[in-house]
């Protein structure tokens, strides 16, 4: 069993940078790929990026590809999210998962573990 809980999140004008966290507890944080997933008021929820278990794989959704950065650091059970260069149609709730499987995914159906999201909202 995981849980996780998103930071981080919060108002920010265009052009700016916000790093969102995801703590999890349980002690086989080491081995689950997380992924970043964000829902827009009316849309479906969407993919955002992953990395695989030893931080060896990321991947990225192309809207977000040279301006976020995924990255963990397994000693915090935590892994984050660097965005940069936001703009308004990044406004999203933001929600991390844990992958069991260990390795990058984009379908939400591979994760089993979901964290309550964080709003992010980007000022024009």
């Amino acid at each position: 069993q995981v849980q996780l809980v998103e930071s981080g999140g919060g108002l920010v004008q265009a052009g700016g940078s916000l790093r969102l966290s995801c703590a999890a507890s349980g002690r086989t944080f080491s081995g689950y790929a997380m992924g970043w997933f964000r829902q827009a008021p009316g849309k479906e929820r969407e993919f955002v990026a992953a990395i695989g278990w030893n931080s060896g794989n990321t991947y990225y959704a192309d809207s977000v590809k040279g301006r976020f950065t995924i990255s963990r650091d397994n000693a915090k059970n935590t892994v984050y999210l660097q965005m940069n260069s936001l703009k308004p149609e990044d406004t999203a709730v933001y929600y991390c998962a844990a992958d069991p499987s260990g390795y990058v995914a984009s379908s939400a159906r591979r994760y089993d573990y979901w964290g309550q999201g964080t709003q992010v909202t980007v000022s024009s």
